[in-house]
């Protein structure tokens, strides 16, 4: 691949994903490749590239003879994201207890700061990547590259979900919910950092709007019938 087709394949990347967490692109939002092409100035095998990553990372959806869609996550897929993300998570934030350096700590002080300066101008998308990247670096602080794979896989999926069903206005909460997290790792208080992760977690959890998902509502409730 070339240099500028990886630049251009990893530009229509973060416009899609960016675009979800904005809410720009909801759920269901068609994909076209012609369009894509056009947009970005790229033939479709770029296009095509950058969908199958998407893909990959559960952003998108790739139907066969009918094009790209931005993924339509359930109530069911967003239980089990959640309760894989808790078990991953906690066994992650354990480890960079342990393993997390002052100099470590530091950097993830200033990430905290991003992220309060992107929450004060009403940056969505950027809040959104900062809040995110902050659980990656404390994955890497854990030294375990399988654990922090897969809480990479998880992270872009539950990002999806909150970016589309997450009710507004809870940016001031989770931004002090990472601030208790990272007091405890400076602490080296293991029990403590896994404690306010599960918290944090289950609270981002209860504030999906489950109501709003594919398959939430049945076609009798749909319809005014009552089933009974």
């Amino acid at each position: 691949m070339k240099p500028r087709e990886a630049s251009a394949d990893a530009r229509i990347y973060r416009s899609i994903f960016e675009g979800v967490l904005s809410r720009k692109l909801t759920p269901g939002t068609k994909l076209p490749e012609p369009e894509l092409c056009a947009l970005f100035g790229v033939g479709r095998a770029v296009v095509r590239r950058a969908l199958e990553k998407l893909a990959y990372d559960g952003i998108v959806v790739l139907r066969p003879n009918k094009g790209a869609v931005i993924a339509q996550p359930t109530r069911e897929e967003t239980r089990a994201i959640f309760e894989a993300r808790l078990g991953v998570e906690r066994a992650l934030v354990e480890l960079a207890a342990q393993r997390a350096t002052p100099a470590d700590i530091a950097t993830l002080r200033e990430q905290l700061h991003e992220e309060h300066e992107a929450m004060h101008r009403f940056d969505q998308p950027s809040w959104a990547r900062l809040a995110s990247t902050f659980h990656l670096r404390i994955a890497a602080l854990a030294g375990n590259a399988i654990l922090e794979h897969y809480l990479t896989e998880l992270v872009s999926r539950c990002s999806l979900i909150v970016g589309a069903y997450e009710s507004a206005g809870h940016a001031p909460c989770e931004h002090d919910e990472h601030t208790a997290i990272l007091d405890c790792l400076e602490a080296r208080d293991a029990e403590g950092a896994m404690a306010h992760m599960s918290a944090h977690l289950r609270a981002l959890e209860t504030r999906i709007e489950t109501s709003r998902m594919p398959g939430a509502k049945g076609l009798a409730h749909l319809l005014g019938i009552d089933p009974a």
